[in-house]
């Protein structure tokens, strides 16, 4: 059975930083490329940033510069170093493992940021 667990969520002052981690059983994360993405409450699901298989990233605008996504497929975790979080960069956070058709989430976890 495959699982992904989002940790490391929770309440920050505006200016402040998060580390997300996602660590994933039941797959091999150097087969999939890796997402990260946010949902803010009457928001659509936005993508924030990915790594690819050969490591390659892409971040959404609105992060770059502050957002740090890396990968760890010994250990089958993806990192999110999020750095001078402001008040809308608060939402439920996803990681995602994609391959083909193969596409796993985990549950999320909770970022608010204080302003």
């Amino acid at each position: 059975q495959v699982r992904l667990v989002e940790s490391g969520g929770g309440l920050v002052q505006f200016g402040g930083s998060l580390r997300l981690s996602c660590v994933g059983s039941g797959l091999s994360f150097g087969a999939y490329h890796l997402y990260w993405y946010r949902q803010a409450p009457g928001k659509q699901r936005e993508l924030v940033a990915n790594i690819l298989r050969n490591g390659a990233t892409n971040y959404a605008d609105s992060v770059k510069g502050r957002f740090a996504i890396s990968r760890d497929n010994d250990k089958n975790t993806v990192t999110l170093e999020m750095n001078n979080l402001k008040p809308e960069d608060t939402a439920v956070y996803y990681c995602n493992a994609a391959a083909n058709i193969r596409d796993y989430w985990g549950q999320g976890t909770q970022v608010t940021v204080s302003s």
